[in-house]
């Protein structure tokens, strides 16, 4: 493909962003890879100064840059053709998107699948083998259900959705349009619900459904659980990674991202716009208001106000926490000194 035909594409979908290109420069861009692996006949990009240096070294044919005239001459000076945008990273998301389309079966249902008569089924529908649908499920049109993808009764699933290989979608699950379910994903499963008595454990049956909005993606092995009654609901647009546990009755809001290991405990309210970083976790019944970022491995046990960025178990304002840990490595000097001033008034005495 032509840098100018891709420059003419990515203008087509850039939305926003006004591209800013370098002349009619036009040489064949194959493929696209990272700025430290780029070779020859690719196309990469640098998002800031973390990664500005390897413009001196990348064997890349095209850069996408950001608006720095520095880094457009550094470029030009090297004979690299070049895009300029406010967004490189978003730019060159949609550049993969011109040379990668992911593999998407045609329409049909294979003969090893099985499917109770009263399923409904929608248009141009894909059916991997050993799929089981079961009965009153409700399916929409140009889905995708993998092999050996199994549905419980009762579920609805919207428009356009992708179900991948080995996902479970259990029953009073709704999974609206646009939907991605990797492969492992649990949606739907019985909530941890359990009375404790003299007797033992009593199960709480888990009555209520599980919801997820359009555009929602769940990645591999993550489980969204089914609460006792009420929901548990997923806003439209959020993405929740590989290992996440949604546990019973929580409301995620929308366009959240969770990255892996996220643990959230039952009736936990997440806002809109929350990033949930790897192995956070989240006590029973928080809610943690719109815009919150929580840093890697913290802990959060309270209410968390919107907009804030908090780290740490348990979890405080990032501001103070990055001094705390500024001086709990200082804490075996500290300790030493406060040893040695001990030693000293006990001289005094």
């Amino acid at each position: 493909m032509k840098f100018q035909e891709i420059i003419q594409q990515l203008g087509d979908i850039a939305q926003d962003n006004s591209l800013i290109t370098q002349g009619s420069c036009n040489p064949d861009i194959e493929g696209v890879a990272a700025i430290d692996e780029a070779v020859s006949g690719q196309i990469s990009y640098i998002e800031g100064g973390k990664f500005a240096q390897y413009l001196n070294t990348t064997d890349a044919t095209a850069l996408i840059l950001p608006t720095d005239d520095t880094l457009k001459a550094q470029a030009t000076a090297r004979g690299i053709a070049w895009i300029a945008t406010a967004q490189p990273r978003l730019v060159f998301a949609q550049a993969i998107a011109l040379f990668y389309h992911p593999y998407r079966p045609n329409a049909g249902i294979h003969p090893t699948a099985i499917i109770y008569p009263t399923a409904v089924i929608g248009k141009d529908v894909y059916i991997g083998a050993y799929v089981v649908i079961q009965q009153n499920v409700v399916i929409g049109d140009h889905v995708a259900i993998h092999p050996q993808v199994t549905i419980y009764p009762d579920v609805e699933i919207g428009d356009n959705t992708i179900l991948y290989s080995n996902c479970t979608i259990q029953e009073r699950s709704k999974i609206g349009s646009n939907c991605v379910i990797h492969s492992g994903a649990v949606i739907g499963a019985e909530g941890f619900g359990f009375v404790p008595t003299g007797l033992g454990w009593y199960k709480m049956e888990q009555s209520g459904y599980t919801v997820l909005e359009d555009g929602v993606e769940i990645g591999c092995n993550t489980c969204v659980d089914r609460p006792a009654v009420g929901e548990t609901r997923i806003g439209h647009d959020t993405k929740l990674d590989n290992l996440v546990q949604i546990g019973h009755s929580c409301h995620i809001g929308s366009n959240c991202a969770i990255a892996a290991q996220v643990g959230l405990a039952g009736g936990v309210k997440v806002g809109n716009g929350v990033l949930l970083g790897g192995q956070v976790g989240v006590a029973n019944q928080v809610i943690i208001g719109d815009g919150v970022i929580v840093t890697a491995q913290s802990g959060v046990t309270h209410k968390i106000a919107a907009k804030s960025i908090v780290s740490g178990t348990p979890a405080m304002p990032n501001k103070i926490y990055l001094k705390a840990m500024a001086v709990y490595k200082r804490l075996p000097e500290i300790y030493q000194m406060f040893k040695e001033f001990s030693q000293y008034l006990a001289k005094l005495r």
